[in-house]
């Protein structure tokens, strides 16, 4: 089982060799290294907390599976998590992360602990949704973050979303402005929302809503 570099290791690393994307992809990988963290601890724990239960999730933009490796740990073993990332393909708003580097990374996190179910959808939000019929009980969006594509992921997936499960936005307080209009909009300053959905919890950017569970 590889082990994680120490700091003082990666540190020591020439800067030419640090910041070369091929030599990043290897190591993370063969896992050498940690995927980038793009979230606060305090999301991070959001995110365990959100998780925690659930049977299907869905996860919109993985970059290089930061966030995925707290839902993996945290979701329970015979639960199935839906990965949508283009790694690229048609996709000009952020620099792609390797797909095989990523793919190992999340198989072997879920192979060590014995699940759950990692679905691959390396497609954009809007052609992983084409065609969709499963119900969902937990929706993380976090790819692109432009207010357009972000609102588009709203409408494309809160619709599968069943009583009692959740949606979160990330960057949608006092982070990006795309996400952050978006929860304005839906949810403005009360936290009411469309029919049947309100904020229920919020740490850092994190904005998490709910769908009424059923009487």
């Amino acid at each position: 089982m590889p082990r994680v570099l120490p700091k003082v290791v990666r540190r020591s690393v020439p800067d030419s060799v640090r910041h070369s994307p091929r030599m990043r992809a290897l190591a993370l990988r063969a896992g050498l290294i940690p995927p980038r963290t793009m979230h606060s601890r305090a999301e991070s724990a959001l995110l365990r907390e959100l998780a925690e239960g659930r049977r299907r999730a869905v996860e919109i933009g993985v970059y290089e599976g930061a966030s995925a490796l707290v839902l993996l740990d945290a979701l329970p073993t015979d639960a199935e998590l839906h990965l949508i990332e283009p790694f690229g393909k048609g996709m000009d708003w952020w620099e792609p992360a390797d797909e095989r580097a990523v793919k190992a990374l999340l198989r072997r996190a879920s192979r060590r602990r014995g699940g759950p179910k990692v679905c691959w959808h390396v497609a954009t939000s809007e052609a992983a949704a084409s065609g969709w019929d499963l119900g969902l009980d937990l929706v993380f969006i976090d790819g692109d973050h432009s207010e357009a594509a972000c609102r588009l992921d709203w409408e494309l997936w809160h619709r599968f979303v069943e009583p009692g499960g959740v949606v979160a936005f990330h960057d949608a307080r006092g982070g990006d402005p795309g996400p952050t209009g978006v929860v304005e909009r839906l949810f403005g300053e009360a936290g009411e929302g469309p029919p049947g959905w309100r904020v229920c919890d919020e740490r850092d950017t994190i904005v998490a809503v709910r769908r009424d569970p059923l009487p």
